[in-house]
């Protein structure tokens, strides 16, 4: 047993399973006009019967998208004044034992991969730590092989002298795992569901530990059990139908919320980009949804952080700062050495999960780089991206608190 408790039985998993996510979507669909307004009126005691009227079709369109918008920028003024905080992801390896068909790092795509040495992935954030960014999200196929055992305790203990943030994106693990990560100096652990309708988690997920669904929903609770301070929830758009997923979103974060009370608590909504394997998005989510999704969030859940990275335009994120968006990323790469070009000598290609010998050809497409998990879309440097926010009038934090006022 933890330090803070870990009950097996009564988990999220449970509330899902008795979610009328069909009657909620049902519910959001057939919205009219009079419950759109109330969800609007509700005030701080909204219900997810309210959250569906807000991510309605109705509340898509004039005048109640405009006053979705006014009202998530007000809340986020008051909650979060003008501030935009930073997070640079590095990414240690691209090895992975899943095959997703959506990732780039799926075992079956025959990609060049390498797993970062300590001393390359040191280099790789002291190139980070010269563009300012004090807050760095490393990030790991899952391969047990690479990051499980010491190494990611290893990555974690070499960058905690000098990195006040430390947070984690990789395959999930037991209590205990994740009380090692912890104990190292992580303090912040995200957990993307991908998508929360079981059928298409279960197509999409082929083969790999990825594939059981409930192990992955239950992943943020075993993480607040083993003391992060930080949990970071969302859904990979393009999945499954938007308005589903944001109110099992919705449903997730408040269940989070009470449940995980002594964290702090993000959610992020990334759209499919384009990545190796060529997997086409099999719904369309457009701006204006996720303009809508964002601001319902806002409003809905006015203290959380939401996240927002390079997977969108540079327009499209200028645009949606003000409506709620608290955490951001900039420059970034997605691919193990993306930064400083570590780990070229160590690359090699695989297919269907097994080394083989590289053509020349597809070394030389690739620019003799370990290749990216998906193409970014916001492709300024920090520097301009703080230029812009500063040009709004926001505020752009690099750090927003010392290890020592973490400590327990």
């Amino acid at each position: 047993m933890s330090r803070l408790g870990w009950d097996a039985v009564n988990t999220f998993v449970a509330e899902f399973n008795q979610l009328d996510l069909v009657g909620l979507v049902r519910q959001a669909e057939r919205a009219t006009a009079a419950q759109v307004e109330a969800a609007l009126a509700a005030g701080r005691r909204r219900s997810l019967a309210d959250f569906a009227a807000l991510v309605s079709p109705i509340a898509g369109k004039p005048p109640y998208l405009e006053e979705l918008a006014r009202q998530a920028h007000e809340l986020t003024i008051r909650h979060f004044g003008r501030v935009i905080r930073f997070f640079a992801p590095l990414y240690l390896s691209n090895e992975c034992i899943n095959i997703c068909r959506y990732c780039g790092f799926a075992r079956d795509n025959p990609i060049l991969r390498v797993t970062l040495t300590l001393e390359q992935v040191l280099e790789e954030a002291q190139y980070l730590r010269g563009q300012g960014f004090r807050h760095i999200l490393l990030v790991a196929g899952e391969h047990p092989h690479f990051v499980s055992g010491n190494y990611l305790r290893n990555c974690i203990a070499g960058l905690r002298p000098t990195w006040p943030s430390i947070s984690l994106e990789v395959g999930p693990m037991e209590v205990e795992g994740y009380e090692s990560l912890v104990k190292a100096g992580a303090e912040g652990l995200v957990v993307y569901q991908e998508t929360y309708d079981r059928m298409v988690y279960d197509r999409m997920h082929v083969s790999g530990p990825k594939k059981d669904f409930d192990w992955r929903l239950e992943s943020p609770e075993r993480a607040y059990a083993a003391g992060f301070k930080r949990l970071g929830i969302g859904t990979l758009l393009g999945l499954a139908e938007w308005r589903q997923e944001a109110i099992a979103v919705a449903a997730h974060a408040g269940y989070l919320l009470r449940k995980c009370w002594k964290s702090q608590l993000t959610v992020s909504v990334p759209r499919l980009r384009p990545a190796a394997g060529e997997f086409e998005p099999l719904v369309t989510v457009g701006d204006r949804d996720l303009t809508q999704f964002i601001c319902a969030l806002r409003i809905m859940y006015p203290e959380i952080g939401i996240v927002l990275s390079t997977r969108e335009s540079a327009r499209l994120r200028d645009g949606l700062i003000p409506l709620g968006v608290t955490l951001i990323s900039a420059g970034s790469h997605t691919e193990p050495g993306g930064y400083t070009g570590q780990g070229k000598e160590q690359l090699h290609l695989t297919k269907g999960g097994r080394q083989v010998k590289p053509q020349l050809p597809f070394i030389e497409s690739e620019g003799e780089q370990a290749t990216v998990q998906f193409h970014i879309a916001d492709r300024r440097s920090p520097a301009e991206v703080v230029a812009q926010l500063q040009r709004m009038g926001y505020e752009p934090v690099w750090k927003d608190w010392e290890r020592v006022l973490n400590e327990s």
